[in-house]
């Protein structure tokens, strides 16, 4: 009797060095996150494992064009973005036999910091323009990374331009634009709104205690990048998150990207500080009067 044993090597958009096949709910996986969403994907990842115990997922926190760059190298199969794929990016993956898929799964806002001495934190949008166009050299602009989610909106959405100005500075990574402006009293941040939203988490309050949150005006009134504001579009400082898939099966990206989407997903994402936009969401006003 001859025993011929079949040996199943899985290999699906990304991941190609992976000897073994992982399903929706198991396996081990990479994937692709812009740093500005750190907090936000920690809470998710931790909470898909907690349910799944057979699966491990590694995110690799990078900048914005660094995750596309290992989505479109079939380096990663999931990545987790500010923005849309160009249609020259998915047109890439088609080449390479695979179909990018885009599941909108949050809105957030990028808030302004400024130093805790700092008196001035209400600001029209006009002055958010003079400001982040470097009209006053001394103030300095801190950011992320050059080529991060929060400094394509800047330059996309608030500048229409191609290039901050001299006068700002890349600081790699959100807590590295949170400890920049604790020390110098006229920096002014830009940070994704998730690492000062959850009341929980120790970090966001570290930060909320050595830093101040700018209001920027709407209609006569001021609005920090508060989860309810952002829902009414009140705040104006907002962006979409995306997880973009190029799998071309059910793996645990998939899997993963339906946790994200789906109800228990889309709770952290509402304690994150976040809008969930795959699940309604309820506003409740306190009105602060005497009885």
């Amino acid at each position: 009797m001859v025993l011929v044993a079949a040996l199943v090597v899985g290999c699906s958009g990304g991941g190609g060095s992976q000897k073994k096949l992982d399903g929706p709910t198991y396996g081990a996986i990479s994937i692709a996150v812009d740093e500005s969403l750190k907090p936000l994907i920690d809470a998710e990842v931790k909470a898909f494992e907690g349910i799944y115990t057979n699966a491990s997922i590694t995110p690799l926190y990078v900048s914005e064009a660094e995750a596309v760059k290992l989505l479109l190298d079939d380096s990663v199969r999931l990545a987790v973005l500010t923005r849309k794929l160009t249609q020259e990016e998915k047109d890439e993956i088609v080449k390479q036999r695979y179909k990018a898929t885009e599941s909108k799964v949050a809105k957030e806002g990028i808030a302004l910091i400024v130093n805790r001495n700092n008196p001035d934190t209400l600001w029209d949008m006009a002055k958010v323009k003079k400001i982040l166009s470097g009209e006053n050299p001394r103030q300095k602009i801190v950011f992320d990374n050059a080529n991060s989610g929060i400094v394509r909106y800047v330059l996309d959405s608030v500048l229409h331009t191609d290039k901050m100005p001299g006068n700002s500075y890349a600081a790699e990574t959100n807590e590295g634009v949170v400890d920049y402006v604790t020390k110098e009293k006229d920096a002014i941040g830009l940070i994704g709104t998730s690492w000062i939203s959850d009341s929980d988490d120790s970090v966001a309050n570290r930060f909320l205690r050595s830093i101040r949150v700018v209001g920027i005006e709407n209609k006569g009134d001021y609005y920090k990048p508060f989860q309810a504001y952002i829902a009414q579009n009140l705040y104006h400082l907002t962006r979409e998150v995306y997880i973009t898939s190029r799998e071309g099966r059910a793996g645990l990206g998939t899997g993963f990207a339906a946790f994200v989407a789906g109800d228990k997903g889309q709770r952290v994402i509402l304690k994150a500080g976040m809008v969930p936009t795959t699940m309604p969401i309820r506003l409740v006003e306190i009105r602060r009067e005497a009885l």
